[in-house]
Formats: structure tokens, sequence, C-alpha cells
């Protein structure tokens, strides 16, 4: 590999000593290995769990799904249905996951002349290399039954009124008309209404506006259930438990890692934080889709922002700067509709050239009655904002959108977590690679989720006989060493992420948020060897210190991947690096207070191994050399 190791990057400042009489804890390091050797770099926090009270109360299950968006309720549903006790738990109300946020729709082979193999095609091309395409093919095969499946559970997609066929549109990356759309522009909402009606006639128990903490483990270091803490008065209140053999992670994205997001307030990486903690294997995190068009609110707008849909450019809207120049024509083949990132990088190049903070989407042609009819939500959000897109070209910009990377699964949805699975934005099955084809996301969640529920519903049930049999008891993993964060701190993380791993990156700007980020933790960790004091348990604390968490591996990992790949964007290695780069990281938690970064051989994935905490606890031959603080390093073997 080429240019300066991370080795010799700035490092960043050393943890304050622990006090007089307390034996000081190794700080973690990253350890890399990408064929050329060790390299050492960002600290990160301790493993073990979040600081919290003890479980007040708890549920038994043999599933407990976290999260209520498509991926998560539909593995509910289908593990329901298979006899299993399911318990369904979300961070804020059933309705209000991510998926209701969708507007583009969901991408399947359903069209006359389309077939899953030039889906597959579309999908490779856009993920850069990236996607493993055993996961592709699963996707884009199993992809159209699993959409007629959800329209039988009451999903209701837009038809022609002609032919009664669902009506499909094109997005960026495809070459066919094949993304089904409900409501114009409300293809989420609908699916969660579908949803969420099925889950409430099918009697499933939920448990809503909780955030969930850790993962519980049995002896054996087999999942056990969940801790969580739910938010205000009702039945259940403050931290509990739900005791389950399965645990699917669902929790959607990480967006609010980020300032300007189109993520909701509570996608704050809570799966992938718990996840590492619990010493699974999280992969491509360095892969954050920023949306191109997201409807630009003035300079420093923070928080969710409104998306103008790819759909619109599908219809035939126009990019365009100030003079109405329509400036990603020759840029590649399919001008606007490029995937993604192509489209993201056209538009910060010209925002770059002309000092812009922003360019326009045009779509002044389609008229009051199309924007009423096909993007009625669009339409109202940029009224609410005062811009009418019927008269006007509307202000866009890219912004944090999507995570193609996450906790690292197989085709079944297992973790490297015995009894933990995930799908969803939360998982990384490999079907998105470097960058997500637009409207997959929401097949995706579909897809795997009805494997995870086929493989729970294949394994012997917990309770069989007539007399049920005693339930192991969840282990808690000890605490971490690592205090909470003031709820302040979360502004705090995403300007530094704004500005060091935003859309444009690079060796200097990763470095100084590395550094940052370090600062943080450092400063926290000192308080509290000084003066025992660490921020109040709450769900502010518990969300900022999950997202510093995510933010320290997702740079990490930025750091380490020294090319330009689908939307990972540095500037100071611009090119694409097929001879040393087509190849996923892979990381984790080590108990040893490191964290174990590995590259893939291939695109493809290995197989996931599972294992069991003695394991997860020894070196583990496929994370390359973990280098320690000590100054020794030992080699895995």
């Amino acid at each position: 590999m080429t240019g300066a190791p991370i080795a010799d990057a700035p490092r960043p400042a050393a943890a304050t000593p622990h006090a007089a009489g307390r034996p000081a804890a190794a700080t973690p390091t990253v350890a890399a290995a990408a064929g050329d050797g060790e390299r050492s770099g960002l600290p990160v926090p301790d493993a073990g769990t979040l600081r919290a009270p003890a479980p007040g109360w708890a549920i038994e299950a043999d599933v407990v799904v976290v999260g209520s968006g498509v991926a998560g309720l539909t593995a509910a549903l289908r593990c329901a249905a298979a006899g299993r006790r399911t318990v369904v738990v979300t961070k804020a109300r059933l309705d209000d996951g991510s998926t209701r946020w969708a507007q583009g729709g969901i991408a399947a082979a359903l069209g006359d002349g389309d077939t899953p193999e030039q889906h597959l095609d579309d999908t490779l091309v856009a993920g850069a290399g990236l996607c493993d395409e055993r996961a592709v093919r699963t996707l884009v095969t199993e992809g159209p039954d699993a959409v007629r499946r959800l329209i039988s559970t009451g999903a209701v997609f837009d038809t022609s009124a002609e032919t009664g066929a669902i009506e499909l549109t094109r997005e960026g990356g495809h070459h066919r008309r094949r993304i089904a759309h409900a409501g114009g522009d409300a293809t989420g909402a609908e699916i969660s209404r579908a949803l969420v009606e099925a889950v409430r006639d099918a009697g499933l128990e939920t448990v809503e506006n909780a955030l969930v903490l850790d993962l519980l483990t049995d002896a054996e270091g087999r999942t056990a259930g969940v801790t969580l803490h739910v938010m205000g008065e009702g039945r259940r209140d403050g931290v509990g438990a739900v005791h389950a053999p399965a645990v699917v992670l669902a929790t959607g994205g990480m967006g609010q890692v980020f300032s300007a997001t189109t993520n909701p307030a509570v996608s704050t990486g809570d799966g992938v934080a718990l996840a590492l903690r619990a010493g699974a294997e999280v992969s491509d995190l360095e892969f954050v889709q920023f949306h191109p068009t997201v409807l630009f609110l003035g300079r420093g707008a923070e928080g969710q922002q409104p998306l103008v849909s790819e759909a619109v450019r599908g219809e035939g809207a126009h990019l365009v700067d100030a003079d109405g120049v329509r400036f990603m024509l020759g840029q590649h083949e399919l001008g606007e509709l490029a995937p993604r990132d192509i489209v993201a990088k056209g538009i910060m190049r010209r925002m770059q050239e002309q000092g812009a903070e922003h360019m326009y989407l045009d779509a002044r042609h389609f008229g009051a009655e199309m924007w009423a009819s096909r993007f009625p939500t669009i339409l109202a959000a940029c009224r609410a904002h005062g811009i009418d897109p019927v008269t006007e070209p509307i202000p866009v910009a890219p912004a944090a959108h999507y995570a193609s990377g996450g906790v690292r699964t197989d085709l079944t949805g297992r973790t490297t977590v015995p009894g933990l699975y995930a799908c969803g934005e939360v998982a990384c099955t490999g079907v998105h690679g470097a960058n997500r084809l637009a409207s997959n996301s929401l097949l995706e969640g579909l897809v795997f989720a009805e494997r995870i529920a086929a493989t729970i519903a294949a394994e012997p049930p917990v309770n069989t006989g007539p007399e049920p049999p005693e339930r192991p008891v969840p282990v808690p993993r000890a605490p971490a060493r690592t205090p909470l964060l003031a709820p302040e701190s979360r502004f705090v993380i995403q300007r530094i992420m704004t500005s060091g791993a935003g859309v444009l990156r690079s060796a200097r700007s990763l470095n100084a948020a590395a550094v940052a980020l370090q600062a943080l933790h450092t400063e926290a960790v000192a308080e509290l060897d000084r003066d025992g004091k660490t921020a109040e348990p709450c769900v502010e604390t518990w969300e900022a210190t999950n997202l510093l968490l995510v933010s320290r591996v997702l740079v990490a990992m930025a750091r380490e991947r020294e090319e330009t790949r689908g939307c990972h964007w540095r500037e100071d290695r611009p090119e694409r690096d097929d001879d040393h780069w087509c190849r996923h990281l892979v990381a984790r938690l080590a108990p040893e207070c490191s964290l174990a970064l590995h590259p893939t051989a291939t695109a493809e994935f290995p197989p996931v191994q599972q294992r069991s905490a003695t394991q997860r606890s020894a070196p583990s031959a496929s994370a390359g050399r973990t280098t320690h603080p000590e100054g020794d390093t030992r080699e895995h073997a």
C-alpha cells in the first residue's frame, strides 16, 4: 500500500493516569492489517456494558426483536407465526422508525422484461466492487415473492388505473423501472402502517419508547436477552430485561453521528454499539451514504433534514447550478440517475468550483398536478420551508442518509455471537458493498428478516413438553470502565464527524476527528478517575456514549481504507485501488481493550464463525495483529 501508515499519523493524547492506588487499565488501540504489516491507531472505549441501574422487571420470551421498521416487524410476525413467543422492543412508537420516512419505494424485478439478473447487475455496479455476490443474488431472487407477501400482509402499492398492475418507476443506478411505490412518495409510511396493523392484529407483545442497552448472555456465552430502559410512564418504566435465547437487532441506522441527516432523532447507532460491546464483528462502517438531494435549510442546519427523493429525478427532474447548467451531463452514462455516490460527488465538486453552499433540483416542468399527485409529501415539506417546487428550483445538498455497513451477518442473519441476529440497516449482509443501490434497503430488510425467522423457526423451541424447562439465568458482563458522556457531547460528536468524516475525507481530517473524539473520552475518564464522577445514566447520556463508540470505530475504518470507493471519498487518495482494497474491513472489540481490525481476503465475506464467550476472549487467527499500549505486539494465532 502507498502513503504514510496510520502509525505515522498524529496520535491522540495519552489518557490521564489513574488515581494513586488504582491499577491503570490498558488504553484500547486499533490494530489493522491490509497486507503490509501491522498498524496501530485510534483508541476506542473499553468493552463491557453501559452504566445503568440493575433491571427492576423482566419479560420472558423465545425471541426479542429490537426495532419496528420493515425488518423488525417482518421478523417478529414470521417468528410469531412459527409459534415462538415474540416480544417487539422499539425506541419510539411502533410506527416511528426509519421505514416510515422512506419516500422512493422498494426495488424488485416485478415488471415485464425485468429479471433478478438485471437487478443483480445494477446492484453490483452501484456497490463499487464490494458487494458479496451471494448475498445480492439472494436478495434479488427472493425479493419479488417477498414483496408479494408484504402485499398479502396488507401493504397497498400504487397501481395503474388502466391495467391494475403495480406502477414502477426508476431511481439512480437502475437501468429499468423496478421501484414500487405507495401514496406517490409515502412508501415507507404505507409499509409501516400495514406491518403495525398486522402486529397488533396478531396480538404480539410490544414494548414502546424503550432504549435497548446491552446484550445478556448465559454462562456459555450464548445470547440470553437484552436489558432496556423504558421512557415515561406506563405498565413498565425504568431499566428492565427481556429474557430470550434469540435476539434480532433491527435498530436501523446511525445517521445521528452527523450534524445533518435524513435519519430521525432516534437513529443513534444503538444496535451497532450494543453488538460491539457484546463482541460481535462489524464491517464496512466507513461506507456512509450521503443522499445527494436533501433540502438545504441554510448554513449550520442540524438534525433531521427533509429528503427530496431520488424518485423525483427518476421522473425527470434536473440537477442544475445557479446559472441553470445541468452539470451532471457527461459525468456518467445515466446523468442525474447515476448511483448516489457519483451524484453526491458531482454536486460537491460543483459547489467547490463555484464556492456555493448548495445546488438546485429543477422540476418546475412537472406542473402542479403531478407534484400534488406523485410527490405530495415532498411538496408539503418544501412549502413548509418557504419553497414552492412548482414555481422554483429546490435548493439541495448532500446529507448523511444510510449506513451500508453494520453488524456482520451471514445469509441467515446470524452474527458472530451465538443467538444474536441482525437485519435491516443495522446489519452488514454484503448486499450494499461500498454504496447502496437506491431502494434496495427496504427489500433487504424484508428478505433477510424472513430468512432470520425461518432460521429461528428451524431451531428446536426452548419450551418443549408439558413443563417448561428452567431458563438459564442471564449473566451480565462486567460494567465498562468507560464513563457515560454528558448529553451535550452528542452535538460535539456530530460536528467533529461532519467536519472530519463527512462527504469529503482525508488523512488530515480523519486524524483531526480521531484526536477530537479521543479528547472527549479522555476528559470523561479523567473526571471519573479523579472525582469518581460520570454523567447520570439516562437516555441522553446512553445515546451520546453510543454515538462516541460508533464514531470512533467508523473513523478508524475510514483512516485505514486509503482509497476512494463508493461513498467513501478520500481527497488525498482520489483513486479506487482494487489491487489492495477490493476487500472489506472487519472489526470487533477485543477483551484486552483493543479494536481488532482486519481485511477480508476478497470482496466476498468469509463464513460467519460463531464464538463462545471463551473463544471471544481468546486471540483470533483472522484478526491480524493487535498493538498493545505497553509496546509489545502479540500476534493472534
